[in-house]
């Protein structure tokens, strides 16, 4: 066979045809579902980290009430921290979860119907896009609020009222100054005031400062993305 006679096949210059295309997004979809599963146990992992730490420490915390308040003040930081983790962790989820969703919503759901129209008429475009240049949907700070309204505003809650509830009981003898009763060893008791009073304002800011999360529409077409690291880094995309 001669190389004049030899031709490559044209895949891109033929029209897809509807059983191709319905097979794309079938394996489409199972990818992306098979990635919002991923995270979504990823951020299982840091709640059951968060709740069994402060199960732990509030039992610690009843169980020896002389380090009670080293003990809560720490396990209240240390459920910060899971907090900004699993945060951030679900900026990931929520970019293949809204992914997800916009396949479910404008293929499946009018396959379903039985009626091709989709709600959104561009989705497709903005999958694609998506696809090529992944972006988060949502800021550090809307993140935050969610995840600190679905799971750790009830163990923050439990640790100050540990914290509080504690303090009071072990206290002996009247002191000179209400920051008497939160010294810890040498640490002057306004210390630990100031750590659990500062905490606690920076998570009622990120509640009430941060903008809701934004609907599935929205998210794909604004066109002003979460800052300063808008784009998802190469190796989670």
């Amino acid at each position: 066979m001669t190389p004049r006679e030899y031709q490559r096949p044209d895949f891109e210059g033929h029209p897809l045809q509807r059983v191709e295309y319905i097979t794309a997004m079938a394996h489409l979809y199972r990818g992306e579902l098979q990635r919002s599963l991923s995270w979504r146990l990823r951020l299982d992992t840091t709640t059951n980290w968060a709740i069994f730490t402060t199960a732990g420490i509030l039992t610690f915390a009843f169980n020896n009430p002389e380090y009670a308040g080293q003990t809560l003040l720490a396990g209240m930081y240390a459920n910060l921290l899971f907090l900004i983790l699993e945060a951030q962790r679900f900026r990931f989820f929520d970019v293949f979860h809204s992914r997800l969703r916009m396949i479910e919503e404008n293929f499946y759901g009018p396959l379903l119907r039985r009626d091709l129209a989709s709600p959104i008429e561009n989705w497709g475009s903005c999958v694609a896009d998506d696809l090529s240049r992944p972006h988060y949907h949502i800021s550090m700070r809307q993140a935050i609020r969610a995840r600190l309204g679905r799971v750790y505003a009830p163990l923050f809650l439990a640790q100050i009222l540990g914290w509080l509830l504690v303090v009071v009981l072990q206290r002996r003898e009247p002191a000179a100054h209400w920051f008497d009763i939160l010294t810890i060893g040498r640490v002057p008791g306004w210390v630990p005031a100031m750590l659990v009073l500062g905490l606690f304002v920076f998570l009622l800011v990120c509640v009430f400062a941060a903008p809701p999360l934004p609907r599935l529409a929205d998210a794909y077409r604004s066109e002003k993305k979460p800052g300063p690291r808008r784009e998802v880094p190469e190796l989670d995309a």
